[in-house]
């Protein structure tokens, strides 16, 4: 699949599954809303509720930094299969410009956001491989 292609098909995903690494080397992976600029992605952690206030995820970016994410697309029709991995440098962004840049992005993206905008920590992707595959490519 071209990088064009998964562009289109990754700016467009509605939901993508964010892998992180635990300090000890396990995985750990949650699906999360995000949005793609270039080769940085941004997802914020949201006010719907959670289990404690120290998510997995944030300890992991801060612990080890690796990351993908994983956008999909399954259908009944084997002929519509594919996917997109976007390996990246993960970081949680503290710079108050990028916050608001982030979810301002995010908002235009997710009509949900445009009423209660996440208050949580953003996190940045910086992306530094895209591998994907289609049935039809």
């Amino acid at each position: 699949m071209d990088q064009v292609t998964m562009l289109g098909l990754v700016s467009t995903a509605r939901v993508g599954r964010l892998a992180t690494v635990r300090r000890d080397g396990r995985p750990h992976i949650v699906p999360i809303c995000f949005v793609l600029t270039d080769d940085l992605v941004y997802s914020a952690i949201d006010d719907k509720p959670k289990r404690h206030p120290h998510l997995q995820r944030l300890r992991n970016i801060t612990a080890t930094e690796a990351a993908s994410l994983l956008i999909d697309e399954y259908d009944d029709d084997w002929t519509r299969l594919w996917w997109v991995r976007l390996d990246a440098r993960a970081r949680l962004v503290h710079d108050s410009a990028e916050t608001r840049l982030a979810i301002r992005l995010l908002s235009e993206k997710y009509q949900q956001y445009r009423h209660n905008p996440p208050s949580g920590q953003v996190i940045a992707l910086d992306v530094d491989r895209w591998a994907g595959w289609s049935a039809t490519t």
